[in-house]
């Protein structure tokens, strides 16, 4: 599994996998779908936040089969209620919460590390996108403005927060590149299959979070058919994953926050007076 190459088009080309021992989990960059669905609003939206076009995005799977299974479905037997369609409100505040833990605590500390708010409408998105049940990015057109994450399992439960570890655990596997290495692109240190999630994670600007939880009855990945599996979309903006950028400014931290935070720090972050306990609904 290496990490997705990525063009101006908009596509992101390469795909990974690797296995684990106890259920079936995969992260995955995957080729984007030609849907055509419409968000104006949302695309309006971030048209304005971001001054620029941004680079596509990158996503990682958790292991798929070996080949398609005939046996008893994953997750026969599981109690009704761990069959979960839709993210509670507390889902939603782990979520968040995890994230925010990990954007304070990278290392090399960031100074310009902001904190990261839920976006509803962002939510919104992926759960659209999250029924349809496929193992592909999307939709095409919000991928321009957003970067996305997503995530597997079938099989043992897991929680929504097991399913997000995944990500952060990349960054064993991330070499953050020093400011004189990027004269003037940045390169790629990733020293394992893939680093994408950890660094849109963690890449700065990307301040509002928007995800949805969704059990599929089938879901093909690459070939073969995942029964009663649960997908975890998660929608980033402004999107992360720049070509040749690092994910973040190094510096002591809150020291290079965004004029529009007017120089308040909360826990390492560029904060806004939101509380990181409440889901905020934009």
């Amino acid at each position: 599994m290496s990490d997705a190459k990525r063009s101006g088009a908009g596509h992101v080309f390469s795909s990974s996998t690797r296995l684990r021992e106890q259920g079936r989990e995969i992260h995955a960059a995957m080729p984007l779908l030609h849907l055509h669905l419409c968000f104006t609003s949302m695309l309006c939206w971030l048209a304005h936040e971001s001054s620029s076009l941004v680079l596509p995005n990158a996503t990682e799977l958790l292991s798929p089969p070996s080949s398609t299974r005939t046996g008893p479905a994953p997750g026969a037997g599981m109690p009704r209620s761990r069959r979960r369609r839709y993210l509670s409100p507390r889902d939603m505040n782990a979520i968040l919460d995890y994230h925010n833990q990990v954007r304070a605590q990278v290392s090399p500390p960031a100074a310009n590390m902001e904190y990261m708010v839920w976006d509803e409408r962002l939510a919104r998105a992926a759960e659209a996108w999250a029924a349809r049940c496929v193992w592909e990015h999307g939709p095409p057109q919000l991928m321009k403005y957003v970067g996305q994450n997503l995530s597997i399992h079938s099989g043992r439960y897991r929680s929504v927060v097991d399913m997000v570890r995944s990500w952060h655990h990349e960054q064993q596997h991330y070499s953050f590149p020093h400011p004189r290495e990027c004269n003037p692109r940045c390169p790629s240190k990733c020293s394992g299959s893939v680093c994408s999630h950890y660094t849109q994670m963690v890449w700065a600007s990307s301040n509002r979070l928007g995800c949805a939880l969704q059990a599929c009855s089938n879901v093909h990945v690459w070939g073969s058919t995942w029964r009663r599996a649960v997908l975890l979309v998660c929608n980033y903006a402004i999107k992360g994953n720049w070509i040749g950028e690092a994910p973040y400014k190094i510096g002591r931290p809150c020291s290079a926050c965004p004029p529009a935070y007017g120089g308040v720090c909360s826990n390492n972050m560029c904060f806004t007076g939101l509380k990181s306990n409440q889901v905020s609904w934009f």
